[in-house]
């Protein structure tokens, strides 16, 4: 009996010790992405993070468990795959090795690991994925108000407002039928009569939906699905229901479709009249009874629809609702549809149906109102405090037919009324009132830029003129992608901080379906941001599963001749070097390596090497001896003149420079994926791309290329075209032309990542300093003088089109890996190891910045203190980094209060002080 109660005890004893181990797995993804509901790949593969308190942990071994059920995991009864105990220190994109997925099934996972000393974790919690249906089995009916063929719908893609002519805007205005742009509202009623285990939703709206299911909305997503060239792919959602939003007897599904990108408008303001086809919806529902029955509500004949209150949206020119025409409960049951006309059956769009796996849109922030001021009786302009990409809620109250106009825009004439001269115009929003005590609205199909709101003829508040309707609320919503936060970054330095917010509130108000170039005038996607500013938003936002769909886009928009065009989705052809630009047409093969630099998967340059590769050639086939010299070259270049093509620095210097980047790229990535032949001819042409620019365009007498403009010199530093023997000359006089122009930038928007890089990279922070920490322009302090929110398209706000513009903002790559010092290991991707190697410039005091790295959490926070250098570093469980100090050799060098020459750590936190 005693050696039983012994037994027992040290079973406790050795359940506590597991209980409170030292090692946790946590934050469990499958393909990159939480619990995600359409899990396209049979074979996905599993990640997960660790977590301890200890310092030094790596991994050794671990198991997975999945079952069919949560509740068989459980009990540890893995019915669908069992690992068995792996010895391996790999924690992310562990492939599933398990028979055959079903699609449109759900499956339960868990894992336990096992450390370096062979103590093993708990069981995780559980996590889960869906395996997406595949095409066939959506066999998809596209449904309608009207077909296409009998919409009268522009055909092509040319269809750009510079040169479109008014009599010809007319002509197709006129020949369009109201029911062609006219949003809609569909609905189904059906019935359940057993108790349901799960039902899950697939469905595309185009361009744009709103789903309710018995009147409550489903989803949190705004402007879904994410915008794609809907000739080549067309997105839907996957939604699981609860099973609260069903009951027993009569159920309404309810789609409300608006225009989006899919059907542009030639009313109001519109950067271009393009369309798919008319509103369109593709619906699917799957329900599993608990007898293990099953019921498909498809979109088909037997749906119903109506006008929807929405008369007017466009998403480059507003919206307009009145709510008398609303039919009260259309989307619940016992609703009256006998009025409703039957829906058509619609040509399908020409795009595959993909599963979107990329985070959706939704209302991330809400302002209120900073200030309001009365221009004239009942006349006023609110300033919301922030410029954003969104649009308004307005509460009203007043008599049935009234109508509240709202204007909004960037900035303000100087009369003090909304300005949209620079963003595009006319745009507003018109809600007419039912006269029912306060009603609140929001437009669902429409953003815009914005942070001052205009509206007249109105009360505020209190209800001085009975005959004007009265504003009772207002707020902005700030709408950008879901994808989360990586980043942290502060200083001491006030400039910097202002600078880190203007650029990040750039960044969100363009993270929308695609990177835009602005959220009110153009909203494009530009391509060449994205690879200029790539390592400022990775280290900002979590992008795993978001760089994806880009390259998807990309590969969706590259021309059968390999031309990868500046724009994607490629939805209007602007032609000549606005299509064609190697600045901007390299990101798709750019793009592939930094995700694998930051995330450590390789999947993307597998998926996309016929992509680079096709795109290099393409490039090949317009050089001349190896040089290429067409596109719009440092665009927006700072000088006397006016912004747009390049005019400090040859653009065939940059197209060429942009040539041999891409080439060399294709060459580490045949080496990557053991592309013997392609070794070969891609590192040859990149030895001869660099051959010929440096006898183009260096000078070996004056030791300058081309120009001599900070771009021409940078450049090549920047991607290791300059011979060795002459760098240090090239950066002298790359020095030397800054100084000249009072420490001050002449670089544009595809200059500045080279300038700033190659200045950090060689030693140079001083400069780097120096040329950004001042209220001037050109320079980032100069848009903080000025007031702003949100960093703009050129240095001088007065000047440009846009206040919201993100292109500029490549400094962030500084902040984070510079004077934060925390640097990618490009030897160990994904920041398996890395490096913390922060800069102490000027006169700053401190920097603090933390990143969310794929592995976990890792923060640099450096002070100077008493002739101190006082450092903390995060390391996160199951990697390592180097500390590299900027201190001489012989200092005193202390870890967590002991002397150590030691400085390649694991994980854990440490504090680190030293003498300088």
């Amino acid at each position: 009996m005693k050696n039983l109660k012994n037994i027992l005890f040290l079973i406790c004893l050795l359940a506590t010790f597991i209980s409170n181990g030292q090692i946790s797995a946590t934050h469990l993804t499958t393909e990159m992405t939480k619990n995600p509901l359409a899990v396209v790949q049979n074979q996905p593969r599993l990640s997960w993070q660790l977590i301890s308190k200890e310092n030094n942990i790596s991994q050794t071994a671990y198991q997975i468990l999945i079952a069919s059920s949560e509740e068989k995991l459980k009990k540890n009864e893995a019915d669908i795959w069992d690992s068995k105990k792996v010895k391996s220190d790999k924690n992310l994109q562990i492939i599933f090795g398990g028979s055959p997925l079903k699609t449109e099934t759900k499956y339960f996972w868990k894992v336990k690991i096992w450390d370096q000393k062979n103590k093993v974790s708990k069981w995780s919690n559980v996590a889960f994925f869906r395996i997406a249906p595949l095409e066939s089995a959506l066999n998809p009916i596209w449904i309608g108000a009207i077909t296409k063929a009998n919409s009268h719908l522009p055909e092509g893609r040319n269809y750009h407002t510079a040169t479109f002519k008014k009599e010809k805007k007319e002509a197709l205005i006129n020949a369009s039928d109201s029911l062609s742009r006219r949003s809609i509202m569909l609905r189904k009623p059906f019935t359940i009569t057993k108790e349901i285990k799960e039902a899950v939703v697939y469905i595309s709206g185009l361009g744009h939906y709103e789903l309710t299911i018995n009147g409550n909305k489903t989803g949190n997503s705004e402007f879904a699905p994410l915008w794609t060239d809907y000739d080549k792919t067309v997105n839907y959602n996957t939604y699981e229901l609860n099973g609260k939003e069903l009951q027993k007897g009569e159920n309404v599904i309810g789609v409300l479709l608006g225009n989006g990108m899919y059907n542009t408008l030639a009313e109001r303001y519109s950067k271009f009249y393009v369309s798919f086809g008319p509103p369109t919806l593709f619906f699917k529902m799957k329900v599993v009874y608990k007898d293990g029955s099953e019921e498909i509500i498809k979109s088909d004949e037997t749906w119903k629809y109506t006008k929807s209150p929405i008369i007017y949206n466009s998403i480059f020119g507003g919206e307009d609702y009145n709510a008398n025409l609303e039919q009260k409960g259309w989307n619940k049951p016992g609703f009256n549809d006998s009025a409703w006309p039957k829906i058509v059956i619609q040509e399908a769009p020409k795009g595959t149906l993909k599963a979107q796996t990329a985070p959706p849109i939704t209302i991330q922030k809400q302002y209120n109102v900073a200030s309001a001021k009365e221009l004239k009786p009942h006349f006023y302009v609110f300033n919301m405090g922030q410029n954003l990409s969104g649009f308004t809620t307005i509460k009203v109250k007043g008599k049935k037919g009234q109508t509240v106009r709202v204007w909004v825009g960037e900035g303000l004439n100087d009369d003090g009324t909304i300005g949209q001269g620079r963003s595009g115009k006319p745009y507003y929003y018109d809600y007419t009132l039912k006269g029912e005590g306060v009603e609140e609205w929001q437009p669902k199909f429409s953003y815009y830029g914005f942070q001052y709101v205009q509206i007249e003829n109105i009360n505020y508040k209190e209800t001085k003129d009975e005959n004007l309707p009265t504003l009772v609320d207002l707020k902005s919503n700030f709408i950008y992608n879901s994808a989360g936060e990586a980043g942290t970054f502060t200083s001491s330095n006030e400039i910097f901080n202002r600078t880190h917010e203007l650029i990040n509130n750039a960044i969100k108000s363009n993270f929308q379906s695609v990177f835009t170039d602005c959220p009110q005038r153009e909203k494009l996607g530009w391509l060449e941001e994205i690879h200029l500013n790539g390592p400022g938003l990775m280290f900002n936002y979590n992008l795993e599963s978001f760089i994806p769909a880009v390259m998807q886009n990309i590969s969706d928009s590259q021309r059968e001749n390999g031309l990868i065009p500046t724009i994607v989705p490629e939805y209007v052809v602007f032609g000549g070097d606005f299509t064609d630009s190697p600045e901007w047409g390299v990101t798709g093969v750019i793009l592939p390596w930094m995700y694998y630099e930051y995330y450590g998967d390789a999947s993307l340059i597998e998926k996309y090497y016929p992509v680079m590769k096709k795109y290099v050639d393409y490039l090949g086939t317009k050089a001349t001896n190896h040089i290429v010299s067409h596109g719009l070259g440092d665009w927006y270049d700072y000088g006397t003149h006016a912004a747009g093509y390049s005019k400090n620095s040859p653009i065939a210097l940059s197209a060429t420079s942009h040539y041999f980047y891409g080439a060399n790229l294709v060459a580490k990535a045949a080496k990557l994926l053991n592309k013997t032949a392609d070794i070969s001819k891609y590192e040859t042409l990149t030895s001869d791309i660099k051959n010929a620019f440096n006898k183009e365009f260096f000078n070996s007498e004056t030791k300058q290329y081309g120009t001599g403009s900070q771009f021409s010199n940078a450049v090549p530093v920047f991607m290791d075209i300059v011979e060795p023997q002459y760098k240090a000359a090239v950066m002298d006089n790359l020095l030397k032309d800054i100084k000249a122009k009072g420490d001050r930038l002449s670089t544009g928007d595809v200059g500045n990542r080279y300038l700033f890089q190659a200045l950090a990279r060689n030693g140079e922070n001083e400069m780097m300093y120096k040329m950004n920490n001042h209220y001037d322009a050109p320079g980032y302090g100069f848009q903080i003088k000025f007031g702003l929110t949100t960093l703009t398209e050129q240095w001088d706000p007065r000047k440009g089109n846009s206040w919201n513009h993100f292109m500029m903002g490549q400094i962030e790559e500084w902040f984070y890996q510079s004077l934060a010092g925390i640097v990618p290991d490009d030897q160990n991707p994904g920041f398996r190891h890395f490096y913390i190697q922060p800069e102490i410039v000027g006169d700053m005091t401190f920097v603090k910045a933390t990143y969310q790295s794929i592995y976990g959490k890792i923060v640099s926070e450096w002070e100077k203190k008493d002739g101190k250098l006082i450092l903390k570093v995060e390391i996160p469980a199951n990697t390592s980094a180097t500390i590299k100090l900027p201190i001489a050799k012989d200092s005193e060098i202390k870890v967590n209060g002991k002397i150590t020459q030691n400085l390649i750590l694991g994980s854990g936190k440490y504090t680190i002080e030293c003498k300088i």
